[in-house]
C-alpha cells in the first residue's frame, strides 16, 4: 500500500505586518522626540569689544574666584553655599529686585559656581543680569 505524502505548501514571510509595525515605530518615535532644549534663565551675555558704557551707582556685584569663593559688593563670604549667597544677596539688594546684577568671575573658576550665582539670582527674581570682561588688548 502507498501512501500519499501530503503536499508541502512554500513557506514565505509575509512582510506587510513587520513593515507597518516599523512604520508605526518612526511615526511614534518622530513625534515623541523634542528638537528644543528650553533653558532655564534667558540671559543676554555682553560683548567684549566695543566701548565701556557707565555703571549705575547702585549695583550689585559678585565676584567669584578661581577656587569658587564668592564675595558680595567687596565682601568676601565664609561659606560656598547657595544659601550663604542668597541671603548676602538680599543683604545688599534690601529687598530690590530691579538692581543691575553684575557677575566677576576670574578665567579660571569654575563653571559650576557662576552657574550657582545665576540660579540664585533667578531664583530671586533678578532680571538685569550681566557679565563682567576686560575688554581685549588687541584693536
Amino acid at each position: 500500500m502507498k501512501f500519499r505524502r501530503p503536499a508541502q505548501d512554500a513557506l514565505e514571510i509575509n512582510l506587510t505586518p513587520l513593515i507597518d509595525c516599523l512604520l508605526f515605530l518612526i511615526v511614534f518615535f518622530l513625534l515623541t522626540t523634542t528638537f528644543l532644549r528650553p533653558s532655564k534663565l534667558q540671559i543676554s551675555l555682553p560683548e567684549a569689544k566695543g566701548d565701556t558704557s557707565a555703571v549705575a551707582a547702585r549695583n550689585i556685584e559678585v565676584a567669584v574666584s578661581s577656587t569658587g569663593n564668592y564675595a558680595v559688593n567687596g565682601q568676601v563670604l565664609a561659606s560656598t553655599q547657595p544659601t550663604s549667597l542668597r541671603s548676602a544677596i538680599e543683604k545688599a539688594s534690601e529687598g530690590s529686585r530691579d538692581l543691575p546684577f553684575i557677575i566677576s568671575a576670574d578665567s579660571n573658576t569654575p563653571h559650576q559656581a557662576v552657574v550657582t550665582v545665576m540660579d540664585v539670582a533667578g531664583q530671586m527674581g533678578f532680571e538685569s543680569l550681566s557679565i563682567s570682561t576686560r575688554q581685549s588688548e588687541k584693536k
